[in-house]
């Protein structure tokens, strides 16, 4: 199935994912460039929330440009395979090898700001990101690596406590509607 077909099949959870879907599908019509980070306007990125076996511990790192923890992932840059784009992020980003997807499905889709930064000596201007997130797996016994380029922490963070780690109040939202979906097996 292709990117654009896991997005349509997407079935929104509330208002919030049914506009973004809807918005996300205009701007796919719109730009033939939303999966390279060159469209400096929008463009998808990857993501995954990696649960531990017993679903109350969530991998995350401590993202250096947002300075909060986060998920990892990444932008897709041309790559249509998002959920491998996920799975190669997370492995990059955590060091972490044994993950695997719980779902293929899409878990969140959101339309998030991301405020003009400095990366690697470049001025990057305020943009959208169409943020796809997949459902991940994998034991938090594994030792985690940290990426110094992407991150300055690595760590498996009760799943109940993300709104303390998390500094980022509109990913706060993010977090806490993908774990309902996890609790009310809404996937």
């Amino acid at each position: 199935m292709s990117w654009v077909d896991l997005i349509n099949e997407f079935v929104p959870f509330n208002e919030q994912e049914r506009k973004d879907k809807e918005a996300t599908l205009k701007y796919i019509n719109m730009f033939d460039d939303i999966l390279k980070r060159d469209n400096g306007i929008i463009h998808i990125t990857s993501s995954g929330f990696v649960i531990n076996k017993n679903k109350d511990k969530v991998l995350m790192v401590y993202h250096n440009i947002f300075n909060s923890w986060s998920l990892a992932g990444g932008h897709a840059d041309g790559e249509e395979d998002l959920i491998g784009v996920a799975m190669k992020e997370i492995t990059e980003e955590t060091g972490v090898k044994g993950i695997h997807p719980i779902t293929d499905m899409i878990v969140s889709l959101d339309i998030l700001p991301v405020l003009g930064h400095i990366r690697k000596g470049k001025h990057i201007t305020s943009h959208l990101h169409i943020s796809v997130a997949y459902l991940f797996q994998a034991d938090e016994n594994e030792q985690v690596v940290v990426r110094p380029d992407e991150n300055s922490a690595v760590k498996w963070i009760p799943i109940n406590a993300i709104d303390i780690y998390s500094s980022e109040s509109h990913m706060k939202k993010v977090y806490n509607k993908i774990i309902y979906k996890i609790e009310n097996l809404l996937l």
